[in-house]
C-alpha cells in the first residue's frame, strides 16, 4: 500500500467559516421510513432494515425502501404523466426535495440553487434499455434523456419551478458531500442565497449488485452473519469477511446564509482530499485521504471539540480498518465516539453522505448517540456540539464536514 505523500509547496485553501451556512432543512427516503419522527424512531432500535430480496435470478441482503415508502414513490409517479418514465433515483430525489422545501419554508419558483448527485444514476432504466437493445438491435427514444446523470437535478428544477443553478454530479460515494461542498462555495461566493444538496441512488439491480459481487466485497447470504441478525457488520473491526450490502434511497438538505430561525444546524467545518490511484478502489491502510480531508475540516478546531463522528464504513475490512486507523492518527488518544448507519439501512452509494448528515443532525438536535448494537463502547457523550461526517469514493475522494448544533 502506499504512503502519504508530502505536498510542502501546496497552498492550504482558505476554508475558515467567514459567514454562517445553515441547514434549514433536511429529507430523506430509506428503508427506514420517509419522516423524520418515524426516522429518528427507526434508529432507537436495534434491529437491522437489511433484509433478502429477490434481484434478478438470486437472492441477496439488501437495504429496500419499505412498502409505505414505495407506495409514495408510486403516487409521485402517477402525478404526472412525464413522470411514469423516470428512473427511481430521480423519482426518489424528486420525493425529498419536495419535503425538504417545504420544511424549509421556501417556496416553488424560488431562485435556488440545485446540486443533486448520484454515484450510478439510472441503473435500473439503463439495464432496462440496454436488454431492449439487444434484443430488438435498436434504442427507445427516452433511452439516453432519462438515464444522463444531469436529469436529476434538471427534473427537480422542473418539479420546483426554480430559476436557479442546476447541477449533478458523480464523485461515486462521496457525491452527496461534495453536493454540499458545492453549495457552501455557491453561497460564500455570493452567487446564490440558498442552495439544495443531496444525493439520491436505486442501485439495487442485478448489474450493479454483480459488479460489487465481483469486486468480493458483499455480504454473503449464509453464515454467521445470518444468524446475529446483522448481514452488513459495518464497524466492527474484528470482521473475518467482508459484509457490504447495497441499499437504496435519497437525502437532500437545505442550505442558506446566516442562522436562520428554523436553523437545525450550522456547517462548522468543511475538508476534502484525494489519494493517488494504485488500483481502482485502493485506500491507504490509514486512509491518508480521510486524515487530510478531517484536518481540513478540523481547521482551528481542537480535535477535542468533536463529540461524534458519523463513519463512512462501507462494512469492508479495508475500508473500515483504514479509516478508523485514519481517525487514531488525527484525534489520538481522544477518539470520539464513533458510529454509521450502513449496518442499518446498508451502502446508499452516492446518497450515503447525505444520510449519515441526516443522522449527525438528527443526533444534535436530539442530544442522543446512536450506537452501532454489535461495537463496545467505553464511553457514550450525554452532550452533544459538534459532529463530524465522512464520506468517501472508489479511488479515495474524501469529504469531511463539521456541525454544529445551534
Amino acid at each position: 500500500m502506499k504512503n502519504a505523500v508530502a505536498h510542502t509547496n501546496q497552498k492550504k485553501p482558505d476554508l475558515a467559516v467567514k459567514e454562517a451556512i445553515s441547514i434549514t432543512a433536511i429529507s430523506s427516503i430509506s428503508p427506514l421510513g420517509i419522516s423524520q419522527n418515524a426516522i429518528w424512531n427507526a434508529y432507537q432500535t436495534a434491529t437491522s432494515s437489511v433484509h433478502l430480496k429477490r434481484i434478478g435470478k438470486e437472492e441477496v441482503w439488501v437495504g429496500a425502501l419499505a412498502n409505505e415508502s414505495r407506495e409514495e414513490i408510486e403516487i409521485l409517479k402517477k402525478s404526472d404523466a412525464k413522470y411514469k418514465n423516470l428512473d427511481d433515483s430521480v423519482l426518489f430525489a424528486l420525493c425529498v426535495s419536495r419535503n425538504a422545501i417545504a420544511h424549509a419554508g421556501w417556496v416553488a419558483g424560488d431562485n435556488f440553487g440545485i446540486n443533486i448527485g448520484s454515484s450510478r444514476g439510472a441503473t435500473g432504466l439503463f439495464e432496462k434499455y440496454h436488454k431492449e437493445f439487444l434484443e430488438r438491435g435498436k434504442a427507445v427514444t427516452l433511452a439516453s434523456p432519462t438515464t444522463t446523470l444531469g436529469n436529476i437535478s434538471s427534473w427537480i428544477a422542473h418539479d420546483l419551478q426554480t430559476q436557479g443553478p442546476e447541477i449533478s454530479h458523480s464523485i461515486t460515494c462521496s457525491t452527496a458531500l461534495h453536493s454540499l461542498l458545492n453549495g457552501v462555495a455557491w453561497l460564500r461566493g455570493g452567487m446564490a442565497d440558498k442552495f439544495l444538496v443531496g444525493g439520491s441512488e436505486a442501485p439495487l439491480t442485478p448489474f450493479t449488485i454483480a459488479q460489487m459481487k465481483a469486486l468480493k466485497i458483499y455480504a454473503k447470504t449464509s453464515g454467521a452473519n445470518e444468524s446475529e441478525g446483522y448481514p452488513c457488520r459495518a464497524l466492527d473491526l474484528d470482521k473475518t469477511q467482508n459484509t457490504m450490502v447495497l441499499g437504496e434511497g435519497a437525502a437532500v438538505a437545505c442550505l442558506e446564509k446566516g442562522l436562520p430561525d428554523n436553523a437545525l444546524a450550522v456547517i462548522e467545518g468543511i475538508g476534502y482530499a484525494t489519494e493517488l490511484l494504485e488500483h481502482n478502489i485502493s485506500i491507504s491502510t490509514d486512509a491518508v485521504c480521510f486524515q487530510r480531508s478531517m484536518k481540513m475540516a478540523l481547521g482551528v478546531l481542537h480535535p477535542d471539540e468533536i463529540d461524534v463522528i458519523v463513519m463512512h464504513a462501507p462494512g469492508t475490512i479495508k475500508g473500515d480498518v483504514s479509516e478508523m486507523e485514519a481517525i487514531d492518527k488525527i484525534f489520538c488518544n481522544k477518539k470520539p465516539f464513533c458510529t454509521t448507519n450502513k449496518w442499518k439501512i446498508g451502502h446508499t452509494f452516492g446518497a450515503s453522505g447525505m444520510l449519515s448528515v441526516e443522522l449527525a443532525v438528527l443526533m444534535l438536535q436530539h442530544q442522543k448517540a446512536i450506537k452501532v448494537p454489535f461495537v463496545s463502547y467505553e464511553k457514550v457523550p450525554t452532550k452533544i456540539h459538534k459532529v463530524m461526517v465522512n464520506a468517501v469514493g472508489f479511488g479515495g475522494n474524501a469529504v469531511s464536514i463539521v456541525l454544529k448544533s445551534v
